[in-house]
């Protein structure tokens, strides 16, 4: 068979028509395991860059020192602020005599002291808040992404027709 294919010459015309035909198939499907071979390594490389963020250089001790202080404002206030309560009910004179102290600071040291820890937990609020990962919103064309594969989930009423509940916040999501 191979000898007469050989002879009268079409086997190569055949196999160009056949690579001819699966490049123009291509052009309008997908080819998947190319899809899956692209997607495997957009994810190795993601994982890679992901690795690279936290590897981090060992820091010396000042770094260690001025992280460690950083840490410190927090707990300080929460735990002095217990270490009040504990002073007033085993010491109450002497609570008293502090409180009257803090009765003579003046106002715009007051201020100052509000200033400087507003701008303290105010720029970590802050900072959280822009780093926060929102969730997307749920619309009426919801995809339920798992792995690789997007799969679109129309909602409608008559999915909660017996919540009340779920129905009204259906009705807000289309306001």
């Amino acid at each position: 068979m191979g000898l007469i294919d050989r002879f009268i010459g079409i086997a190569p015309t055949v196999t160009a028509l056949g690579s001819a035909a699966t490049g123009m198939a291509e052009v309008f499907t997908q080819n998947a395991t190319r899809r899956m071979e692209l997607d495997e390594e957009a994810y190795a490389r993601a994982i890679a860059q992901h690795g690279q963020e936290f590897a981090v250089p060992r820091q010396g001790w000042f770094d260690g020192f001025v992280n460690g202080l950083n840490r410190l404002p927090r707990p300080l206030l929460a735990l002095g602020t217990m270490a009040l309560f504990i002073y007033a009910m085993v010491e109450p004179i002497g609570f008293g005599i502090r409180m009257e102290g803090l009765q003579r600071v003046p106002e715009p040291l007051w201020w100052l002291l509000g200033a400087i820890v507003g701008f303290y937990f105010g720029a970590r609020e802050a900072h959280h808040f822009r780093h926060r990962v929102w969730p997307a919103p749920v619309t009426e064309e919801t995809t339920i992404v798992s792995g690789t594969v997007t799969t679109p989930v129309a909602i409608s009423a008559d999915d909660f027709a017996d919540n009340a509940a779920l129905r009204d916040w259906l009705a807000t999501l289309r306001e």
